[in-house]
């Protein structure tokens, strides 16, 4: 998927992968989806935008440092304890946002098993539209060829 952006004189401002706004967006309707589907979370409509940005921005600095810390637990249970370091950053994010309210650890946890299948059914698309085929993968392995343009079963007659 590309993302171009003209002006009415035909001048491109940006012409590339979505990034980091797609990624904000995705989150944004994972929020809606999350606080529409769960009775215990509740989100103004105005707040959306927040809320993704400050759960994209804990995600990026704190889960990190706490899967650092919890690192022995992790590994008892198998990474499951990864899903209560995702409930805390969304309890974190509801202190900090203020349109945005989780009941409890429980909803907690749920919202964040929504907002991770939801990002992954948006993610599905790109991941699909932007991987080459397996037969187009072999075709260019099969045309490899060295900086002399030999390929490597050619002999040089003297």
């Amino acid at each position: 998927m590309r993302i171009t952006i003209n002006s009415n004189n035909g001048r491109t401002f940006y012409n590339g992968q979505p990034g980091c706004f797609m990624r904000l967006m995705l989150m944004m309707i994972a929020v809606m989806v999350g606080a529409w589907i769960l009775p215990g979370v509740d989100v103004t409509f105005w707040a959306v935008f927040l809320t993704a940005i400050v759960i994209s921005i804990l995600n990026n600095i704190i889960r990190p440092i706490l899967i650092v810390i919890t690192l022995p637990v992790t590994a008892i249970t198998l990474g499951l304890f990864l899903f209560v370091i995702n409930a805390i950053i969304i309890l974190m994010a509801s202190e900090l946002v203020g349109g945005f309210h989780v009941d409890s650890f429980g909803s907690a946890l749920l919202f964040s098993l929504i907002l991770m299948g939801v990002n992954y059914l948006l993610e599905l698309p790109n991941k699909y539209l932007n991987s080459k085929p397996l037969q187009q993968q072999q075709m260019h392995q099969d045309n490899d060829t060295d900086d002399e343009g030999f390929t490597p079963y050619e002999e040089i007659k003297d």
